[in-house]
């Protein structure tokens, strides 16, 4: 019988570093709240926003100094890396993803790269994607970007979720450790509440539906396209709240438990920045330390989806808040539904 080679495995992973990019423009809540008939006051009581940043370059150069920032507090460079993964869903193109082009700008190609499409689980995602991927042997420092420019998607009418959004992208390295400082990865789905957040379809979609068949390209429905804008994101704000506090709560609480620790142990709390009121109803029902550490990244950089998470971490450890060796617990939720949590001992 044949037997074959298998890469010998790795017991134990770290995050070696953290990094991050925000948008380039502040975007006060009074710049946005005629279009949606509200106020200053408004906003911050129902979210804890005061302001959101929006990007004026691409979600590609946007992981890439995110990439870039995270590369240089590890001391390392692109060819170092064995894997680039990506989590968005803010790149226009289906193909080719935006960690094939990431890795090629980084110089880490021809490494693996591939896409994840978690909305706002998707950092988490590609933590528990990395931590796997090594622990396998089958790579051995991974690059985890979470991205999003979602002012590309926003209508500035939108009362259910735009008010909310900002561009950033943030960045790890996973790789070998001697101790275990990722604990186990608890994740899911919900599609069968896929309506609570949702793209509006674009132009070509109705236009597709309206006739039963494929949209002929033509100098006129070109230039209807042209004058069509992009689609957009909705949510039932109140669906996605019950589901958060009906649910994340027992999620963190088996993060916790899967990697053999208590909540009093944990030092530092992460989640999706997707809104202030949810993040206090969290720790409310979670009971966590007095002292611990939250992450309230959004009060003026807003929920940047995939980047939230990493992005608050990166501010807590370079604002001194948080420290190398906390415990951390980070969860996110969102578009799907999709959840993940881990437990994490920061870099």
């Amino acid at each position: 019988m044949t037997t074959m080679l298998q890469s010998a495995p790795v017991t134990a992973t770290q995050i070696l570093a953290v990094g991050g990019a925000r948008g380039d423009r502040v975007v006060p809540n009074e710049e946005i709240i005629g279009p949606i008939n509200s106020s200053d006051e408004w906003i911050r009581q129902r979210t804890g926003i005061a302001s959101r940043v929006y990007a004026s370059n691409s979600v590609l150069d946007l992981a890439h100094e995110a990439a870039g920032d995270v590369l240089t507090k590890a001391g390392m460079s692109g060819a170092d890396i064995d894997t680039v993964l990506v989590s968005t869903v803010t790149h226009f193109e289906q193909t080719p993803s935006l960690a094939a082009l990431l890795a090629s700008r980084i110089g880490a190609a021809p490494a693996p790269a591939f896409d994840i499409s978690a909305a706002c689980a998707g950092y988490c995602y590609g933590i528990a994607q990395a931590d796997a991927l090594v622990r396998a042997g089958t790579a051995r420092h991974v690059l985890v970007v979470g991205v999003e420019k979602m002012s590309d998607f926003i209508d500035p009418t939108d009362r259910t979720i735009s008010f909310l959004l900002g561009d950033g992208a943030g960045a790890a390295i996973v790789g070998p450790s001697e101790a275990a400082k990722i604990g186990p990865t608890i994740w899911g789905s919900d599609g069968g509440q896929a309506s609570a957040i949702y793209q509006t379809h674009s132009w070509l979609d109705y236009r597709r539906a309206e006739m039963g068949q494929e949209v002929p390209e033509t100098a006129e429905t070109a230039e209807e396209v042209s004058t069509m804008e992009s689609p957009t994101l909705r949510q039932q704000g109140p669906t996605v709240f019950k589901w958060v506090i009906s649910t994340m709560p027992g999620i963190a609480r088996r993060a916790v438990e899967a990697a053999g620790l208590e909540l009093a142990d944990i030092d530092v709390f992460v989640p999706h920045q997707a809104n202030m009121r949810i993040t206090d109803q969290l720790l409310k029902l979670l009971k966590l330390r007095e002292d611990v550490v939250v992450g309230r990244d959004i009060a003026d950089t807003g929920n940047t989806s995939a980047a939230s998470i990493p992005l608050a971490t990166e501010r807590l450890l370079r604002e001194g808040r948080a420290r190398s060796g906390d415990v951390a617990l980070q969860i996110g939720f969102g578009a799907g539904l999709v959840y993940a949590a881990q437990v994490v001992v920061l870099p």
